[in-house]
């Protein structure tokens, strides 16, 4: 020992005085005696290379006063007090691995899978528990912070199964990713693998708890996202093992959304097991028209066929979760649908005919009927473009009677204020006193209804409603059932009026099934008296007077002016037109009307038609929407239409053309060039266009409020339009909701 510790300090110092970078060489140079040259500053250090955050991070500073700086792996960044050094190394470039963290959810650091090293700790520390300091050094490279990880894995993988071929998250799955990158190249553990016995949490929701690493992202994804206590964790050590206290299945309108933050394969889709691998898959970013939310999404497609519907990031509409209808509803894009136009005979069955010979049927019959007995309704899937042609279809056959389910027939369609949510759905979040009139959030927008929770359980806003009971996610005030709970807030004799006064913005969000009452003037009419008398409710930088729509088709309809000249249309049409409206009431068509179909399933409308014109599905064709809030949104193909469909604007383009009164664009951009002239609003992709609201405006309503309470708009969460109708999904959803 004593002779190699000998022969190495002979070493080094042989090294120290033979390497040339260590010796220090006095160079005697005149300029330097020159004063100017020594008033010069010192050559600046070279700046280290930029770097750019993890997937495009941003930070946000609050407040100037609170900025620290620290340094990860030698490179100075700069962040908010508050911020964990994860974050920090989030902004810094640098990736930590990590399991358990999720940005959305509370920290429990319990995977220790993100250990980095920290200037004068004496271990490594879990970076996503961490609070940032300032001057912090922080190394994530070092042997200590590889070796820790390596431990870590391990440890993971030691009860964890190496069914990677079998398993459905295969591709895209964290710890394969992660124990490539940062786990060893082998395992020491020899004993028996432990097992766990799946749970049941129903139809959508496929559960393998044995390879579950108890990071519990899904318990807390339950308790604070959804708002339901559905999952938890039982026993300890290595018998620990989550599920449901007691045989119960997943109950909530989100329970989709834990298959995507599971890390590993414990918690995937039941209707996708087995059917492809994800690098099979072609993406197309898309948006969801089942709802009025137009939550951003990603359709995977293999081939001809829709195999699976996943979120986009969109933090100003639905962030990262999207709900379970929009999830599992895309079964119902290829079950029921209409592929060949089609003429009802004498026998009363459907025939299959050319496009020619359709159109020239429905040619012949509308020159047979007065202007004023033809009615148009467009279905609330419809988008923007093919709404379009429809109003100028029927204006150039001399009616004007046009309008969108769910709409209402004398809607006012002259302010955007009177059918928008004002607030916006990011903006929600800044509320501190919700009045909900008439709507249950959690069934008609569950992703409205995600925000209302996360502000409730953020600053302990209040929440009062008033409509039929509900099964709601979040502490509220059951105020009543009718309208009148709403005029005595407005004269102030309800407790609750104080506190909307008290309340820095409060938000009152409107139901859309006021439009189908006989007294929504006269309700419209008490919520602007409410506006008067409380300031803080309209003010420049704040609107809290809020509708929220149901359906897709909605506010476009109502920005391109699709309103009724006469209430009672439907009762003296001759001629109908159908444009994916299933919903609408026929009874009391006349028996002699005739009714055209156009739209892509064989759903209720199809039993009065009589002609079939098959149209093009949301995820086959390009269009417009705009969702609750004013933002205009654009479908993308994603496959291709099924059998001789052909898309909606195009089918009534052609039919122009049969009838005698061609409209007079070809293309999709002349279609939008004419949307320019009626709503430049819907043009503007991706932007929320605000309303102009000016608070002395008031719909006459010389009417009374009218006694009759407030009825449920949605009876069935997971079946509300043609395709969710279609769904066998659905329909096992719809079965368990029943019991």
């Amino acid at each position: 020992m004593g002779l190699g510790l000998l022969a190495s300090r002979t070493l080094r110092s042989r090294l120290l005085f033979t390497n040339p970078r260590n010796v220090r060489t006095i160079v005697s140079t005149p300029d330097l005696h020159k004063p100017e040259a020594a008033a010069e500053p010192a050559p600046a250090e070279p700046d280290l290379p930029k770097r750019t955050p993890v997937a495009g991070a941003r930070v946000h500073f609050p407040n100037p006063d609170d900025v620290i700086e620290v340094f990860v792996d030698g490179y100075p960044v700069k962040i908010p007090k508050g911020m964990t050094v994860l974050q920090a190394c989030t902004v810094a470039g640098v990736d930590i691995p990590r399991f358990c963290y999720h940005d959305r959810l509370s920290i429990a650091g319990n995977c220790r899978m993100c250990l980095v090293e920290v200037e004068k700790s004496p271990k490594p520390v879990a970076s996503c528990a961490m609070p940032a300091l300032p001057g912090m050094k922080i190394k994530t490279d070092t042997p200590i912070a590889k070796k820790a990880r390596e431990g870590v894995m391990e440890f993971l993988l030691m009860n964890h199964p190496l069914d990677c071929p079998i398993c459905d998250q295969g591709g895209e799955c964290d710890l394969q990713d992660q124990s490539m990158a940062f786990g060893s190249d082998r395992g020491r553990f020899t004993e028996t693998k432990r097992s766990v016995v799946d749970k049941n949490l129903g139809p959508l929701v496929k559960t393998v708890m044995t390879r579950c690493i108890q990071c519990t992202r899904c318990v807390r994804f339950a308790n604070e996202i959804a708002g339901v206590q559905d999952l938890g964790i039982l026993g300890r050590g290595s018998g620990e093992e989550i599920g449901t206290y007691v045989e119960r299945l997943m109950t909530s309108e989100l329970s989709g959304n834990v298959i995507d933050i599971c890390p590993v394969g414990a918690l995937t889709s039941k209707p996708f097991a087995f059917k492809a691998r994800n690098w099979e898959l072609k993406g197309t970013e898309t948006i969801d028209v089942t709802d009025a939310v137009g939550s951003n999404i990603r359709i995977d497609s293999r081939g001809p066929e829709v195999m699976r519907i996943v979120p986009r990031l969109n933090e100003d509409i639905n962030e990262e979760w999207i709900s379970d209808k929009t999830r599992f509803c895309y079964d119902g894009l290829k079950r029921q649908r209409l592929n060949d136009p089609m003429i009802r005979g004498g026998d009363g069955r459907f025939k299959p005919v050319s496009w020619q010979g359709a159109l020239a049927v429905v040619a012949e019959v509308i020159h047979q009927v007065k202007p004023d007995e033809i009615v148009g309704v467009a279905g609330k899937l419809s988008d923007a473009e093919s709404m379009m042609l429809l109003k100028d279809f029927l204006n150039k056959m001399g009616s004007n009677n046009v309008w969108c389910e769910g709409n209402g027939k004398n809607t006012n369609a002259d302010l955007r204020s009177g059918y928008l949510l004002n607030s916006g759905i990011n903006g929600l979040e800044k509320a501190d006193c919700f009045l909900l009139v008439g709507t249950q959030p959690r069934v008609e927008a569950a992703m409205v209804n995600a925000r209302i929770r996360k502000t409730v359980r953020a600053t302990q806003a209040k929440v009062g409603y008033i409509g039929a009971p509900a099964d709601f996610n979040y502490e509220h005030d059951h105020l009543g059932t009718g309208p009148e709970t709403l005029v005595e807030i407005a004269e102030g004799r309800h407790s609750f009026s104080s506190a909307l006064s008290t309340a820095k913005n409060p938000a009152i969000i409107i139901g859309a099934g006021v439009f189908e009452r006989e007294d929504k003037d006269a309700i419209f009419s008490v919520i602007q008296s409410i506006a008067a008398k409380h300031p803080n409710l309209i003010r420049p930088d704040w609107n809290g007077v809020n509708v929220l729509l149901l359906n897709a088709a909605q506010a476009a309809a109502l920005d391109l002016g699709l309103v009724p000249e006469s209430d009672n249309c439907i009762e003296s049409a001759k001629f109908v037109y159908l444009m994916g409206a299933d919903d609408v009431d026929l009874e009391k068509l006349p028996k002699d009307a005739f009714v055209v179909y156009q739209g892509h399933h064989g759903d209720k409308g199809v039993y009065r038609a009589n002609v079939i014109l098959p149209g093009a599905a949301f995820s086959e064709k390009e269009g417009t929407y705009v969702n609750t809030e004013g933002t205009a949104q654009q479908t993308v193909p994603a496959v291709p239409t099924v059998g001789d469909a052909r898309e909606d604007w195009k089918i009534i383009r052609a039919l122009s053309e049969v009838c005698g009164v061609g409209l007079p664009y070809d293309t999709i951009t002349g279609v939008r060039s004419r949307i320019r002239t009626v709503a430049p609003n819907l043009l503007h992709v991706d932007e929320r266009e605000a309303a102009t609201f000016s608070g002395s405006v008031k719909p006459e309503g010389s009417s009374k409020v009218s006694a009759t309470p407030f009825g449920v708009t949605v009876d069935n969460f997971y079946m509300t339009d043609a395709i969710t109708r279609a769904s066998k999904i659905m329909a096992q959803c719809s079965a368990l909701l029943k019991k």
